[in-house]
């Protein structure tokens, strides 16, 4: 957990954007310590590079979209929670295309290629936000808050007024094996009654029943039905960790979030990089187990209230 890492090997994935329904090829490539993650634009010319940061971020419609010198990627939530959850610090991911390709609409096919490849430890400590005051942000009544904890957790309270899909609560106090196993392979989802006019605005071109879980009026539609129970809200902690890993770092602290989506998430980041007075940023250099026995926090330094 100290050093930083990037991945061993050079991964492919191709497949079809789910908004833009275009075939997109998208390579990761190793990176230096100190790199981050960052998207380069090669159908470009020249190619533009785009760092996968909060500042970059461009539109939060339904999706995460970074850009920069009239260029972007969109997309990026699923494929960021499965280089967070992999444990991938530095990484150039070149992609011919504006959005990273939806595999089966989780992050599974991400973290499946990038655990078989494996990741290689580099040579720098990794630095966390550590948060000591609650930052929150709020739109009517969604509300996201991080606050003070010794460790990263995602809580999410998720409500819809529809049948099928009514209110779901989890929380999870993060773990790269319990990530993979119960919450990479949470699809994202949308409902039937939406479909067409989500396309007819140029969206969800590429959406099918091999890539998204769809919600009918009185049911899934998926052969197969759901992978879990609450499937819905995993895939909402998912698209958290991906949103909250643009902060730059890894966080150390208590994400709660009330019927939050990427542009209250984007939101919070934003607003905890300018409240400074709310967070330090450590370096990891301890070989302890834990994150924060490393960082020196103190078991009952924080309430999570």
């Amino acid at each position: 957990m100290a050093l930083q890492k990037t991945v061993k090997n050079k991964l492919v994935f191709s497949g079809i954007g789910l908004h833009s329904g275009k075939t997109i090829t998208m390579t990761i490539r190793p990176a230096d310590a100190g790199t981050g993650i960052i998207f380069h634009r090669i159908d470009m010319n020249p190619a533009v590079s785009i760092e996968a940061e909060a500042c970059n971020v461009v539109n939060t419609r339904l999706s995460t979209t970074i850009g920069k010198s009239n260029a972007s990627v969109s997309t990026i939530e699923h494929l960021m929670a499965a280089l967070y959850g992999c444990g991938v610090d530095n990484a150039h991911i070149d992609i011919d295309g504006p959005e990273v390709p939806i595999m089966d609409g989780s992050a599974a096919p991400f973290v499946a290629a990038l655990n078989e490849t494996g990741t290689k430890t580099l040579t720098k400590h990794r630095k966390y936000i550590v948060v000591t005051k609650p930052v929150t942000v709020a739109d009517g009544d969604k509300k996201v808050t991080l606050f003070p904890s010794r460790y990263y957790r995602i809580s999410f309270d998720m409500r819809f007024n529809h049948p099928v899909v009514s209110n779901q609560f989890k929380s999870m106090k993060f773990d790269e094996e319990k990530f993979a196993a119960d919450f990479a392979p949470a699809r994202t989802f949308g409902f039937l009654a939406e479909v067409e006019t989500l396309k007819a605005n140029g969206l969800a071109r590429g959406g099918s029943l091999e890539n998204a879980v769809v919600i009918g009026d009185d049911g899934i539609l998926n052969e197969g039905g759901l992978r879990y129970e609450d499937e819905f809200v995993r895939h909402k902690i998912l698209d958290s960790v991906g949103d909250f890993y643009l902060a730059g770092h890894r966080i150390i602290g208590h994400i709660k979030a009330f019927k939050s989506g990427h542009d209250l998430n984007h939101k919070l980041v934003t607003e905890l990089l300018v409240r400074k007075d709310c967070w330090k940023l450590d370096e990891c250099t301890g070989k302890q187990d834990h994150v924060a026995a490393s960082l020196s926090i103190p078991e009952l330094a924080f309430s999570e209230a």
